[in-house]
């Protein structure tokens, strides 16, 4: 997996017969913070368990920057919060262009309620021409000292 951290500007089961895109081969990816424990590599390769957490509390952001464009036919997201009562909010764009323009696909508020409400899923579809990707998390609305984190996501082609 090629990456940078650069600096910080109910339960569904996951689609097991989805044939996922191999990111360490197609894409490399930005982080403006990750916990050595919760690197960002756990939530992007199938298999892994422990997702991706932030080092530090505020706005985070994840972009997978795509050698090639890319058509996407399905990206799916997991967050997984078991311990903190929180509002968390994400956006998620494409660009076309590289990054030099982005169009927003989903922005979502989302409230976490440990131990009832602890999963958030999403699945997105259909885009074409993709460049990048980018996720940006908010992880506690009210600014809390909550760290962003993912348990998974996941782009087919």
């Amino acid at each position: 997996m090629r990456k940078r951290v650069t600096s910080p500007v109910p339960s569904h089961a996951e689609s097991h017969d989805q044939e996922w895109l191999d990111l360490e081969q197609v894409a490399q990816v930005e982080v403006t913070s990750e916990d050595v424990a919760y690197p960002i590599e756990a939530a992007l390769v199938p298999g892994e368990e422990a997702g991706w957490r932030a080092a530090q509390p505020g706005e985070q952001t994840i972009r997978l920057i795509f050698d090639r464009p890319q058509r996407l036919s399905r990206m799916w997201l997991l967050f997984i919060e078991a311990d903190t009562t929180r509002t968390q909010e994400f956006v998620l764009r494409w660009s076309p262009d590289g990054g030099r323009s982005f169009r927003e696909i989903l922005r979502q508020q989302w409230n976490f309620g440990p131990p009832e409400t602890i999963r958030e899923v999403e699945d997105c579809v259909e885009l074409a021409g993709v460049t990048v990707i980018e996720l940006a998390i908010v992880p506690d609305k009210s600014g809390g000292e909550s760290r962003a984190s993912l348990a998974q996501w996941r782009l087919a082609g």
